[in-house]
């Protein structure tokens, strides 16, 4: 009986979000906000791994360049 009555609290804001009633506009920005914070993380981690990538190459060969005498 208690978790029926948890159950009816819970549902007592007749479904409304934080937000309040969720329409098409609501939809459409939190969708674009989810799509662009991907593609802005991929983009800002790709710039980072291809740096990352260009110090491992320059160690790699100012070591090669220790070994060698140059």
């Amino acid at each position: 009986m208690r978790l029926l009555s948890d159950l009816a609290l819970l549902a007592a804001d007749n479904g409304e979000g934080l937000v309040g009633e969720a329409n098409d506009k609501i939809i459409t920005f939190f969708s674009l906000g989810v799509v662009l914070f991907f593609a802005v993380t991929v983009a800002l981690l790709s710039a980072l791994q291809a740096r990352l990538e260009r110090r491992k190459y320059e160690r790699k060969a100012a070591d090669l360049r220790k070994r060698v005498g140059w």
